[in-house]
């Protein structure tokens, strides 16, 4: 199956820009256009040229900047005003300076919007959607037609959209697009509609879906089982209001599901990684939750599940999550067993097999740290240390702490320095102690401890010169009157080269960063690799 036989077309850049707070620069939909490119769509809808400056000048460089692999570029207008000549509307021409081979043109198909938005006839709408297309098709351009509030309109006249559609295709439209504007729809009314439209025209339908019932995904599957050859979509399901369908799932679905080739088949892995890379354009924070593309969409936690996975791994996936560029992890949480432990300790490259009751001692020890407020779902790098000693050669602690002191200074001129000081002993390869004691300044706390502690430490373990914090994230866990409560600390560290997440849990804030600190310091001593220099 190739784009001739069914089209997957991607709006990102059009309808997916009007979530709220999304603003793409023109050299962010350049790399979107190129990153939709890489997972196979064989169209990319790239915005409004004429109405938006933004819009034209993206086409304008596009052409000479975007070499697509897979995709044609889609550039999206209106049809002429009513009582306008489409030679003269100025709109029609800036879509035709575009230069986009293909011309996705949006019309009204509800009666109550050509009378009450456009206050112009019904037949006066036809005549501007056969004039617009027939214009287009004569310049060489390939042209879809979005039906807006086409299953609305339905409701109110079912013969009037179709009346639209059938005027689109006969002045030369490849595809009459079935838009459910204002995403009210649910599945089994969008089957019925279109297999109704499609027993009563001979063009090619697609679908275009909203997500205000949830059911966006869902009701264009709905419609390509009824009968419709082109989708519509956004990365990540972006849009306005409850956003679009998603893109990816879109994809997922109709590959994995419906046995539909709808994209190349070495895209498919491309999936979980172009999603990620435009959530990171949009500035929006990848969903974990995601459909096929999420962090945990092949995460496991209970332990009844990881005992299934651990002898077959699709009796309780779905799929392969390496078609989509995805991974399965298991979680290790107080409902683990030990199932999820050794499934985890292989994914960390800890094998406690054959350690004896390693694996249940583990299970206990984190049923009873789970109780306490500890967490280990975010933190791998806390958990691979506990799994390590369980094992013969268990790393020896990088020190002994003696204590450590930590100060917060406001000067008169609003500025604000924490310092710390730290005072431990380090064990010598001849079994003698050195006694450090090392000061460090930060913006605050935590950020003192940590340069005082590394500054004690790297003479003796170098590879920590390169380590500095990348994200703190602190958690209440329970109030207790007053300023009492249990903190959890999750510590994000970085060598340059990758990351690590730590954890740590005190009544006190400092001492669960402390927790979390000296163990983000000791993976980086166990695990990475020194730096260089």
């Amino acid at each position: 199956m190739t784009s001739t036989d069914f089209h997957v077309f991607d709006t990102t850049l059009r309808d997916g820009a009007q979530r709220e707070g999304v603003s793409y620069s023109v050299a962010d939909k350049l790399a979107v256009a190129r990153l939709l490119d890489e997972i196979g769509v064989g169209f990319i809808e790239g915005g409004w040229p004429g109405a938006l400056p933004k819009d034209t000048e993206f086409f304008a460089r596009a052409r000479t900047e975007l070499k697509l692999r897979h995709a044609q570029l889609v550039a999206f207008g209106a049809t002429r005003k009513a009582g306008v000549r489409v030679e003269e509307d100025p709109q029609v021409r800036a879509l035709l300076e575009a230069e986009a081979p293909v011309v996705c043109l949006v019309a009204k198909s509800d009666v109550r919007h050509v009378r009450e938005a456009l206050r112009t006839t019904l037949e006066e709408n036809l005549a501007m959607v056969a004039d617009t297309v027939a214009f287009f098709v004569a310049h060489g351009r390939r042209v879809f037609l979005d039906c807006e509030h086409f299953f609305d309109g339905y409701a109110t006249d079912p013969d009037y959209g179709v009346r639209v559609l059938e005027t689109a295709f006969a002045a030369g439209a490849e595809v009459g697009v079935l838009c459910d504007t204002n995403g009210g729809m649910l599945p089994m009314g969008v089957g019925r509609v279109v297999a109704d439209v499609r027993s009563r025209t001979a063009g090619r339908l697609g679908i275009h879906c909203q997500d205000d019932t949830g059911c966006a995904v869902a009701n264009t599957l709905a419609a390509v089982e009824a009968g419709v050859t082109h989708v519509q979509g956004t990365a990540n399901g972006y849009g306005e209001r409850a956003g679009n369908a998603d893109t990816f799932a879109l994809i997922g679905n109709l590959v994995t599901k419906m046995g539909l080739p709808v994209v190349p088949a070495e895209c498919l892995p491309e999936l979980q990684r172009v999603s990620h890379a435009i959530a990171e354009l949009a500035n929006i924070a990848p969903d974990e939750h995601q459909p096929f593309v999420g962090a945990s969409a092949f995460a496991h936690k209970a332990g009844l599940h990881a005992s299934a996975i651990k002898v077959r791994p699709e009796l309780y996936n779905h799929l392969d999550p390496a078609l989509v560029g995805n991974d399965m992890r298991i979680l290790v949480t107080e409902m683990a067993g030990r199932a999820s432990i050794e499934l985890k300790g292989r994914e960390l490259g800890v094998d406690l097999v054959g350690q004896g009751d390693a694996i249940g001692r583990v299970v206990d020890q984190v049923k009873v740290l789970e109780a306490d407020g500890w967490s280990f779902e975010a933190a791998d790098a806390s958990f691979e240390l506990l799994l390590r000693g369980q094992l013969p050669d268990a790393p020896a602690p990088l020190f002994e702490l003696e204590s450590y002191r930590t100060s917060v200074e406001h000067w008169g001129n609003g500025v604000v320095v924490s310092e710390a000081t730290v005072k431990v002993h380090l064990v010598n390869p001849d079994g003698t102690r050195e006694r450090v004691i090392s000061t460090g300044e930060g913006n605050g706390p935590v950020n003192a401890l940590d340069n005082a502690l590394r500054q004690a430490l790297v003479s003796r373990y170098p590879q920590l010169a390169g380590v500095s914090l990348a994200d703190y994230k602190v958690r209440i866990l329970g109030w207790k009157g007053g300023t009492s409560a249990t903190t959890r600390v999750l510590i994000t560290t970085t060598d340059g080269v990758g990351e690590w997440t730590t954890v740590g849990v005190h009544d006190n804030i400092v001492e669960a960063s402390w927790h979390a600190l000296v163990d983000a310091l000791t993976y980086a001593v166990v695990r990475r690799t020194p730096t260089e220099g």
